[in-house]
């Protein structure tokens, strides 16, 4: 691929975490590689997270952010998404994100449908990859809980607007890693970085 566009979206609310040191990790690599890199960060973003409406007849104007966000996701090629678990599911402001950004006309078109009902999605053509960290070991992550929080962001959403292939990788252990753990996560999403430009 040359010169990929790529969106790189820490989903951490705090301004300082492990999220943005990965996407940052990330972000610096693709851009050594000659991908064209642009790195946000969820703590910088001002918006209403609660959609606070029934159905999308009369939805809330996006504030500048989103609308600039959105206008980047539209840009991209490939969007790096890094988030923490919280119980079972990304932090609340992440979903206000998605709940607020991803409407019909821009994400998906509802007068379109497939023949299962599915509404056409608009972001066919770019692909993802996720990253979650959590304390959650990868047994539990995976059998005791069933992947559900890859089954929601990787189906339920990212899918669902039309963004495919999308790659998941699992940090465990977030909580309590030592520096050699960091390290070794910075090098990972590097290497990451490097093959998906």
């Amino acid at each position: 691929m040359n010169n990929p566009r790529i969106l790189v979206l820490n989903g951490h609310p705090a301004a300082q975490s492990l999220n943005r040191t990965l996407a940052q990790a990330y972000a610096d690599e693709a851009a050594r590689h000659r991908a064209v890199v642009q790195e946000v960060h969820l703590s910088d973003l001002a918006f209403d997270q609660d959609f606070g409406r029934a159905g999308y007849t009369d939805v809330k104007p996006l504030e500048p952010d989103l609308e600039e966000l959105l206008q980047r996701v539209e840009w991209a090629d490939q969007i790096v998404l890094t988030t923490p678990m919280w119980w079972g599911g990304v932090p609340g402001k992440l979903k206000g994100l998605f709940d607020r950004m991803l409407l019909p006309g821009r994400a998906f078109d509802p007068k379109k449908r497939d023949p299962l009902g599915m509404p056409k999605p608009l972001f066919v053509g770019k692909c993802a990859r996720i990253v979650i960290t959590s304390d959650t070991p990868d047994p539990y992550f995976e059998d005791y809980y069933g992947s559900a929080m890859i089954r929601q962001l990787k189906g339920q959403i990212f899918n669902f607007v039309g963004i495919n292939p999308v790659e998941v990788t699992h940090f465990a252990g977030a909580s309590h890693a030592d520096a050699g753990m960091v390290d070794a996560w910075t090098a990972e999403m590097k290497r990451l970085a490097r093959n998906a430009v």
